[in-house]
């Protein structure tokens, strides 16, 4: 596991720590799902992205004819 050192406004700061607590979780745990969150929304972007580019509208709108 690796330490980071992050520099956050403190209303950014105050707002992750409610909700962390809120949730029964510690700031780290948020920060971390927060995080993975975020990478996978990207990955998931791009993925369909260049499925897109692959694909065709003539056959797209031949299978919802169907």
């Amino acid at each position: 596991m690796s330490t980071i050192s992050l520099r956050l406004p403190e209303s950014l700061h105050k707002k992750a720590k409610e909700i962390s607590f809120k949730d029964g979780i510690s700031i780290n745990q948020f920060v971390t799902s927060a995080l993975a969150e975020k990478i996978s929304v990207f990955f998931a972007e791009h993925y369909l992205e260049e499925r897109a580019a692959k694909g065709q509208r003539k056959l797209f709108l031949k299978a919802l004819k169907r």
